[in-house]
């Protein structure tokens, strides 16, 4: 491999010759050998918008040469297109800041705008990665607004359509089994008989709450923190960049971006982060409880409970021959675990937010966007792998309610609780039916049973 030289305020630093990024970059490469995770594409892709807008802006206030402008504004777009992917190197576990990639977004913007202009890569002449693609910025507000965009982005294009398109698949089903009857179970135990539909529909309705929950954080997620520059005040920063550069973000992102009410809020707390997980948090924890009872309901084929049958996808084990795993269900259950060991580390880093600035930004960001993936991908799958392909066994579902106590609860207003108990008691000891058991009790009450 061959190195160019490049230098910063610390001194030189060789660089691969091909590399777009920079010495501060190749600095953070050599310090974080953690976990071999760089930050997510998504993250990137919104700070090249907030790149390009900053430069748009830059040149319109007249503090950036219009053609300097213009090659950085093409160059951010590339950035945004996914083309320069490989040059975000910078591990996940880094400077609490996102300093080390925020930096390796402006080398590589710079460079990359340099070799349009110059035809050659690297360097900081005629652009500079802190000069003129950082102008009027810093780490500490362009990197938690890049979280914002990214997460609402996120939640936007890929999590709401994938709940709503399970909340459909749900609630398919509900209408399908509607007249299913099969027992209801509390404790784990039989309780009283209601509708396979009526218990899908409860699913649906758990993932039509998880939308609603976590369409309510875009309010905390707007308020982008960028016009505060390194503590909140605005420092070096034009009094009208920050409001045109968010318009143009919200413009471009078809999203209600606005500048923070309070800059020293935005920069110093990540509650909106935090709250933003915990309400993925509670979709996980729905999640699982969907995914479990469709895997218990699916329990057998023959020593289960056997009331529904799952699509089988794949063999389910290496040395049981015929065996077939509900695998979906499972994945999904994996998935919201892992969700919340994430929403623990974003909840303790949110407390990160010593005085002026939250450092633990750069793994908050990973674990809610990743957080943000999973679910989207997951839900997808649990759509269109297990729930459309669900289809009820009806005979067993009808032959538990049948074999089933129930009856002594419907008989309880009619001849007493006590008495109703005794009779549960004494069929549950013969094996009999409520009613053989209750027709040949004395002194009860005629009871009416064709209409019970």
């Amino acid at each position: 491999m061959t190195f160019r030289e490049e230098s910063d305020s610390m001194g030189k630093v060789r660089v691969p010759e091909t590399a777009y990024y920079g010495p501060s970059t190749q600095r953070a490469v050599d310090n974080f050998h953690i976990s071999g995770i760089c930050m997510p594409i998504s993250l990137i892709r919104a700070l090249g918008l907030i790149k390009k807008c900053c430069a748009e802006v830059n040149a319109e206030l007249g503090l950036l040469d219009l053609g300097l402008a213009e090659a950085i504004g093409e160059s951010a777009q590339e950035v945004m297109d996914g083309k320069l992917d490989s040059s975000f190197v910078v591990d996940v576990f880094q400077t609490g800041s996102g300093t080390s990639t925020h930096m390796n977004i402006n080398e590589v913007i710079a460079s990359r705008a340099n070799e349009m202009l110059t035809g050659k890569r690297g360097g900081k002449i005629p652009i500079h990665p802190n000069d003129h693609v950082n102008l009027g910025q810093s780490s500490n507000d362009v990197f938690p607004t890049a979280m914002n965009i990214s997460a609402l982005m996120e939640i936007s294009l890929r999590l709401i359509p994938a709940l709503e398109l399970l909340m459909a698949a749900l609630s398919r089903k509900a209408h399908e089994f509607k007249d299913i009857l099969k027992m209801g179970r509390t404790h784990l135990q039989d309780a009283v008989p209601m509708t396979l539909g009526q218990e899908f529909s409860g699913f649906e309705r758990q993932v039509e709450l998880g939308i609603r929950r976590i369409a309510s954080v875009k309010n905390s997620l707007c308020e982008l923190a960028l016009g505060g520059t390194a503590v909140g005040t605005g420092l070096n920063a034009h009094p009208g960049f920050a409001g045109r550069v968010i318009s143009r973000i919200a413009e471009a992102t078809h999203l209600p971006f606005i500048e923070a009410k309070n800059h020293f809020e935005a920069q110093s707390a990540r509650d909106a982060a935090v709250e933003t997980s915990g309400a993925l948090k509670t979709i996980s924890v729905s999640l699982i409880k969907i995914a479990n009872d469709i895997r218990w309901l699916a329990s057998g084929p023959r020593c289960g409970l056997g009331e529904i049958h799952l699509p089988e996808l794949q063999p389910g084990s290496s040395i049981m021959p015929g065996k077939i795993n509900p695998v979906i269900p499972e994945v999904v259950v994996q998935v919201a675990v892992q969700v919340i060991g994430y929403d623990v580390t974003i909840t303790l880093f949110g407390q990160g937010g010593h005085f002026q600035l939250n450092v633990m930004m750069p793994v908050m960001a990973y674990n809610l966007l990743q957080s943000i993936s999973l679910l989207s991908a997951s839900t997808v799958v649990f759509a269109e792998k297990c729930i459309d392909g669900i289809h009820p066994n009806p005979s067993v579902c009808r032959a538990n309610v049948d074999k089933s106590l129930y009856m002594a609860t419907i008989l309880a207003p009619i001849i007493g609780y006590d008495k109703a108990a005794e009779i549960a008691k004494k069929a549950y000891e013969t094996g009999k039916s409520i009613r053989e058991v209750a027709e040949r009790e004395p002194d009860l009450p005629e009871i009416p049973w064709d209409q019970l």
